[in-house]
């Protein structure tokens, strides 16, 4: 058994869509960042590599490349689960994320964050991801809602 964390945190900007979790969340700003900036999936994708002792989503996408510019993040943790996970014969027990954000309420999306996940990961039980949400009461550049922040744990054997 192992387990990795991951951690990622993207700037609010106007003119974005904001997009967590595989979803499309009806909000005045969106995520600023190379690809679609979905700083869930971005954590989760953290996790798995540092589970699995294979660098991080910098390493494995540049933002230097273009050819990942604008993204669909779901399309990078599907790479990264054939890849990496699955393709190096890893699998998912489980995992746990946070995602921190003072706006905009995020539960009505979470069922369809973990059916995306779930789907990409080969995951039979959606109930094998936690996704949280919190705000950070007003402190810092989530709290001030200048950023939205995830943090992910995951355990493979």
């Amino acid at each position: 058994m192992r387990t990795g964390i991951g951690y990622d945190l993207h700037k609010l900007t106007t003119g974005r869509k904001l997009i967590i979790g595989g979803v499309e969340i009806p909000h005045t700003k969106g995520l600023l960042g190379h690809t679609d900036a979905d700083v869930l999936i971005h954590a989760v994708i953290d996790a798995l590599l540092g589970a699995t002792g294979q660098g991080d989503i910098g390493t494995q996408f540049p933002d230097s490349d273009q050819k990942w510019k604008d993204v669909n993040s779901i399309k990078l943790l599907e790479i990264v689960y054939k890849n990496n996970i699955k393709g190096k014969g890893f699998k998912i027990i489980n995992i746990d994320s946070t995602i921190i954000a003072e706006e905009p309420k995020l539960k009505p999306y979470v069922a369809d964050m973990k059916k995306n996940i779930s789907k990409i990961l080969e995951l039979e039980d959606a109930n094998l991801i936690g996704i949280k949400s919190k705000t950070n009461e007003g402190m810092d550049s989530t709290g001030q809602k200048n950023a939205i922040a995830a943090w992910a744990v995951v355990l493979v054997s």
